[in-house]
């Protein structure tokens, strides 16, 4: 039984992400218990739209590179400091080696070594632990128990920061729930997706590969895909649920207190918010609205709530993992429901987090 892997080197580059932005990779080389050598790899891509909570993304800022996105800083970061101190570690204990991250860069939002940076290294090491004892990644983090994964949500209409078009509502989702097994799942969800392109107007893709069309209205968004689902030859609520991700942080202005929708060139209130929101759960499937209200619109997370807490199994995810003092905050206003947790965007505390993981009702089995 193998119970040592060492840690002989962690090693950074710099590459492109589905954006055709730098991003960091890392790998972990580590011994695999037999006088040989294993390699894990990791790369860690970043999302459009960000809030100021998220931990910190570390980048160059020189503007002759990449238009100042480039991550040779955080490169030399994997290579020195976190090399440093991971060489000689047990590469299967997670625990230790994500303390030792946390501990090496020591601020509250990652913003020395960089997320990206320590997110990397700490994938790696998993992957390449996981590749030596020959076991897939998900068995080896899950347990040898491990056979059940979340329904999966796959984005197939982009509008917001990731679309050049009229829609401001970033991501419309749908989540296959009757699928008994993933291959199932990602095939009812590749139909839709071919069957959406005869419903739409032609256009491109965003940037998460879904469609991109111009529409006369952003709820035209959920009409398509109750049409291209039904097409398709599924059911809306008994076979696809579909989840939004508004992104509205992106929309609210502090001064006025109100949401400025960028394309539509329209301002609503919160109650409109909540308003349209209730509006759409009670005409269409919806199961999870993630980022619903700006990230400190406390007032406003609390009037979605009571609006739409009780309505379905999910109703509303929270937008970020936040820092320690922002969710107590976050927890005692009762301003959300329940935790999407999302792994390119890391916790902020220092302090190992226990987590309790929620899961819809259905879950589907490998």
């Amino acid at each position: 039984m193998k119970d040592y892997l060492e840690i002989i080197d962690i090693v950074g580059r710099e590459v492109l992400d589905s954006r055709g932005n730098p991003t960091v990779e890392a790998e972990a080389w580590i011994t695999d218990g037999n006088d040989g050598i294993v390699v894990g790899r990791a790369m860690v891509p970043s999302g459009a739209s960000t809030g100021k909570f998220e931990a910190c993304e570390l980048r160059d800022g020189d503007k002759e590179r990449y238009l100042g996105k480039g991550v040779l800083k955080a490169v030399a970061n994997v290579d020195n400091e976190i090399a440093g101190a991971l060489v000689g570690m047990n590469a299967m204990d997670q625990v230790a080696i994500d303390k030792a991250l946390l501990e090496l860069d020591g601020t509250s939002n990652k913003s020395k070594l960089g997320a990206n940076t320590i997110l990397g290294a700490s994938l790696a090491c998993s992957i390449a632990a996981s590749k030596a004892l020959k076991v897939p990644l998900y068995r080896y983090i899950g347990g040898a128990s491990a056979n059940t994964l979340p329904v999966p949500m796959m984005n197939v209409l982009n509008g917001g920061a990731h679309a050049d078009n009229s829609v401001d509502i970033q991501e419309f989702m749908i989540m296959p729930v009757s699928a008994k097994s993933f291959r199932e799942a990602l095939r009812m969800c590749a139909e839709i997706f071919h069957a959406l392109k005869k419903v739409v107007p032609s256009s491109g893709v965003g940037d998460e590969g879904g469609y991109a069309p111009d529409l006369a209205a952003d709820e035209d968004a959920l009409i398509a895909l109750m049409k291209a689902i039904e097409a398709a030859g599924y059911k809306p609520y008994d076979d696809i649920r579909i989840a939004m991700d508004p992104a509205v942080t992106d929309w609210y202005n502090e001064e006025d207190g109100m949401y400025h929708l960028p394309k539509r060139k329209t301002k609503m209130s919160r109650q409109d918010m909540v308003d349209m929101w209730v509006n759409f759960v009670g005409k269409y499937p919806i199961i999870s609205i993630e980022d619903g209200m700006a990230e400190e619109d406390w007032e406003g997370w609390k009037m979605m709530t009571d609006a739409l807490g009780k309505k379905s199994r999910l109703s509303v995810t929270t937008c970020l993992l936040q820092i320690p003092s922002v969710l107590k905050k976050e927890l005692t206003l009762a301003s959300q429901t329940q935790f999407s947790l999302r792994l390119i965007k890391s916790a902020h505390s220092r302090k190992p987090l226990t987590l309790s993981v929620w899961h819809t009702e259905q879950s589907i089995r490998q």
